[in-house]
């Protein structure tokens, strides 16, 4: 395959950001001056499918200029095998042609959710800031505050590294845990996430940085097809606010935590 740095937003459980955190993801990388190749796993739902639809359409009404990925999703069929080599060549001809193909995972474990995974060279897993949702990383003794043990996610991480050993490729993944959906209330649930997070992070090799706030402009930008990397631009119509600025540098930072060493990327003006 070719040289295209693979980023897989994944999460075995549904309503964490894990699109809204992908077309964010590509959009930076677009405006860093990169080329984007992106794919939709989760094509059944097809969020990220949608919101690049979306943009199109809003780039088309107003000519904005709004840079947008090569996308491509995958629906699943009744063919695995054909499913699979449908992703293969996807993956493998994307790759060939940009800098950084990003892959969008459905909330769920399926064979073309774990193929996707083995290609992974920076695995991002949005979590929201709720000991429901650690859950799929790890279960909590409850009287201690504790973690028992890995869960069924951080077991699906590892099997798919142990893919990429039998491929013969590095079984290294850069895997980056992402609190989205931060809330400014609840420092109680907030601490106990910090410090179950952190004991996790050493147990089973994850980095933990930090995601999006929860933030209601999120809702209006899918429907529009854009980010808040878009919102610079006055006639796209939105008025910026303070909590836009700062959702906007939350992403920057996130971004800039990815640690991509990618030649042409730039980091864009204000």
């Amino acid at each position: 395959m070719g040289q295209a740095h693979v980023i897989v937003v994944g999460n075995e459980k549904g309503g964490t950001g894990k699109s809204t955190l992908s077309m964010h993801i590509l959009v930076a990388l677009l405006y860093r001056g990169l080329s984007v190749g992106s794919i939709d796993v989760d094509a059944r739902q097809g969020t990220l499918t949608r919101y690049l639809e979306n943009r199109r359409a809003r780039d088309q009404k107003g000519d904005l200029g709004l840079p947008s990925s090569e996308h491509r999703s995958i629906p699943p069929s009744a063919d695995a095998q054909a499913d699979a080599a449908r992703l293969l060549e996807t993956i493998a001809e994307l790759r060939d042609r940009h800098d950084v193909v990003v892959i969008d995972t459905p909330g769920s474990d399926n064979a073309l959710s774990r193929l996707a995974h083995s290609y992974a060279q920076t695995l991002v897993t949005p979590l929201n800031d709720s000991l429901i949702d650690l859950d799929v990383l790890a279960h909590v003794e409850p009287e201690t505050m504790r973690i028992a043990r890995p869960s069924q996610y951080a077991e699906l991480v590892w099997d798919t590294k142990k893919q990429r050993a039998l491929r013969g490729e590095r079984a290294v993944v850069d895997w980056i845990v992402v609190r989205n959906r931060l809330s400014s209330l609840d420092a109680r649930n907030k601490r106990d996430m910090e410090k179950l997070l952190s004991d996790l992070a050493q147990r089973i090799g994850f980095r933990l940085v930090p995601g999006l706030g929860e933030r209601v402009i999120y809702r209006s930008l899918f429907l529009d097809g854009l980010t808040l990397l878009d919102l610079r631009n006055s006639l796209l119509g939105f008025q910026l606010s303070m909590s836009h600025l700062t959702a906007r540098q939350e992403l920057r930072g996130l971004v800039d935590a990815l640690n991509l060493d990618i030649q042409g990327a730039v980091v864009p003006a204000e």
